[in-house]
């Protein structure tokens, strides 16, 4: 997703440009509009731009559950059944109608100041197309062209993800004035489909002008393919029931649309050697550890590295530290609510039910392949560098010290409400003493989301036969057998096919960003008849609304002073804890095992403040999720709406003067 040059961009400041390319530099020029015609001359400076551009982009970009462009906030991952703990979107106590409590992120006045905003961002690259073949005619045509096409492809996320916030936005592609009071740039918000076909046509610019791929000291930079599959991620989420009433209907031209899209993407992404990585569970955890080299799985990545580097703009990995247990020195572990836990499949791909042979105290038995490398649980192993055979053990239980329930202390200092924490995107190698910031690449955009992509496509098509062969790919890759439809059974129709897709999304790209935007473009917090909502109902799946991401601890059935398991635990009967890199038989061994060692000595206990508790103190039942139906697509804020006084607001929110807003973004 970035260069090389963007990874060490100080470096390149210093030695392309010299000393005026700094930031300083910036505030000079005003914004690259006005830069003089030389620098067009220099494939230094152009790569420079560049680079400089794509940091504005990304440079928050250091977790993989983070989203947004030019934002790159963790807050939207925290509105689903991912982790916990209440956030304002969802908390039953607030409800956001006014102007007022309107998104910031469409920015302020866009004047000569550097601002790193969406139309600060959109404005660079209107700049640069404007001018590359012009002032840059000297340089090499096809430099020129794959130039062209990563600025091509920069605006179309940038105008994807105000389209994912705002519905319709103004869509401007030529450099304006920095002014409000010309009539003839005060554009109105451009409907949906105006806005999908603007970023469509960037994307296919992209595509004609980007190579299949790039030499290796150019990885990370934006493919043809790539290109293609942003296409069928934009296409698909505008064929999706939030922007399309008809999605309903099995020939809706929007679902043919990202289908055809889908698949050219497959087809040109395969000739040019990409595809899904590895053959096993073990090669899927493996992929995502390989960095700065070329990963047949990554459509598109962000590059990252590491703060022991002598720059100031180095984007470091903030992932590792932040899911890493107290045990381990880590910030503190992710807790997996029970709704992810219970969420994966058997082994054989069957739903985790009662009935399949599931057991949610034994939560850790017989599960689906990709469990044991998304989380770490009581009872297995996690390594690091510098771990040892004690501290590469993950316990995360409570004793009580008396009879009367006064609480003892936590095992090895993990006091998690959960006894299951996130794990996955780790590097096994992650130094704690230095901080656990290793130089961990996040694939933004995988294959197999892509497949998966086709695979909702065929569902809403009605062509189960098809959703189901997509579906199967991905797990078949992790050792997910092709039995009863690799687990999935008979689905009975379109719904079941589409509740099929959703669900082996939040398996397979779980703790990647994406699950927020699932829910947002399906509508799935909610049913709500006055806003013509019932996809909930018609996909037979429970709302989030009115439930709660519940946590819940292991706590040792005898009574003690001090850890009472800690003696049995490093005994020899227990020496080796669950890894996922044994041998079957060894690891089944593991697993028998450990179901005695719970089952010898915990019970289940509810926390003595729930997860989702918006920081109260005391048990309490918590708080039911409630996200409100105008939240979907955001309000514009007083500040733009007073700078742009000819904008609309959006249905279920108010202007400034307190009307009702009129734009509908379901155009």
């Amino acid at each position: 997703m970035k260069t090389k040059i963007f990874k060490y961009l100080t470096l390149a400041l210093l030695v392309v440009l010299g000393v005026s390319c700094s930031d300083e530099f910036l505030q000079e020029k005003k914004n690259y509009a006005q830069i003089d015609d030389s620098f067009y001359q220099s494939p230094s400076a152009v790569d420079w731009y560049i680079a400089k551009l794509s940091y504005n982009f990304f440079f928050g970009y250091t977790s993989p559950s983070a989203t947004v462009v030019g934002l790159f906030t963790t807050d939207y991952s925290k509105l689903t059944e991912e982790t916990g703990g209440i956030q304002p979107l969802i908390d039953p106590a607030i409800n956001y109608t006014e102007s007022a409590n309107g998104s910031t992120y469409y920015g302020t006045t866009l004047n000569d100041k550097v601002t790193n905003v969406p139309y600060t961002r959109i404005r660079d690259i209107n700049s640069f197309l404007e001018n590359i073949d012009v002032k840059g005619a000297s340089l090499d045509k096809t430099y020129r062209d794959q130039a062209k096409g990563q600025m091509y492809y920069l605006r179309a996320i940038q105008y994807f993800d105000l389209m994912r916030m705002y519905g319709g936005v103004p869509i401007v592609t030529t450099v304006q004035n920095a002014t409000s009071t010309d009539p003839s740039i005060q554009l109105p918000r451009a409907s949906v489909t105006e806005v999908v076909a603007q970023i469509v046509k960037d994307l296919d610019m992209a595509a004609s002008l980007l190579p299949g791929k790039w030499n290796a000291a150019n990885y990370g930079r934006f493919t043809k393919g790539a290109a293609l599959a942003q296409k069928a991620r934009v296409l698909l989420t505008a064929a999706s029931p939030l922007f399309n009433k008809n999605w309903d209907n099995a020939n809706d031209d929007h679902w043919d649309a990202a289908l055809k899209a889908g698949l050219a993407a497959e087809t040109q992404l395969t000739a040019d050697g990409y595809g899904l990585y590895g053959t096993t569970a073990k090669d899927w955890e493996n992929m995502f550890l390989i960095d700065n080299v070329f990963c047949k799985e990554a459509i598109t990545v962000q590059l990252l590295g590491n703060s022991s580097a002598v720059t100031t703009l180095t984007v470091s990995n903030a992932w590792e530290k932040g899911i890493r247990p107290k045990s381990q020195t880590g910030s503190s572990a992710i807790e997996a609510p029970r709704q992810m836990i219970d969420l994966f499949p058997m082994a054989d791909g069957s739903s985790p039910t009662v009935a399949n042979g599931y057991d949610s105290f034994l939560f850790f038995k017989n599960r689906d392949p990709r469990f044991y490398r998304t989380f770490a649980f009581t009872g297995s192993k996690w390594t690091y560098k510098e771990g040892t055979t004690a501290t590469n053990a993950i316990w995360g239980y409570r004793w009580k010290k008396d009879a009367a329930g006064a609480v003892g202390g936590y095992s090895d200092n993990n006091q998690e409400g959960s006894p299951v924490y996130v794990r996955k995107m780790s590097n096994p190698q992650a130094s704690s003493a230095g901080g656990y910031v290793p130089p961990t690449d996040i694939f933004e955009y995988r294959y197999a989301e892509l497949l998966l992509n086709i695979a909702e496509c065929y569902a809403a098509k009605g062509d189960v036969t098809n959703a189901i062969a997509y579906i199967g790919k991905v797990r078949n890759r992790v050792g997910i057998p092709s039995a009863n439809n690799y687990g999935l059974g008979t689905l009975a129709d379109k719904y079941a096919a589409l509740r099929a897709c959703l669900t082996e999304r939040r398996i397979e790209l779980a703790y990647e960003g994406k699950r927020f935007w699932d829910m947002q473009r399906w509508m799935l917090y909610n049913d709500d008849t006055f806003a013509n909502n019932n996809t909930c109902a018609k996909l037979g799946v429970a709302p989030l609304n009115g439930t709660q991401r519940t946590g819940y601890y292991l706590k040792c059935k005898t009574i003690a002073t001090a850890d009472p398991l800690l003696a049995l635990r490093n005994a020899a009967t227990f020496a080796a804890l669950v890894d996922p890199d044994a041998a079957k038989a060894t690891f089944d061994t593991q697993i028998t095992n450990l179901a005695a060692f719970y089952t010898a000595n915990f019970v289940e206990e509810p926390l003595d403040t729930p997860m989702d508790n918006n920081g109260s103190s005391g048990a309490g039942a918590g708080k039911n999720i409630l996200w409100r139906s105008n939240y979907y697509i955001n309000g514009l804020s007083t500040t733009v709406l007073s700078q742009n006084s000819w904008l609309k607001q959006t249905i279920g929110w108010k202007d400034t003067s307190g009307a009702e807003g009129t734009f509908n973004y379901q155009d």
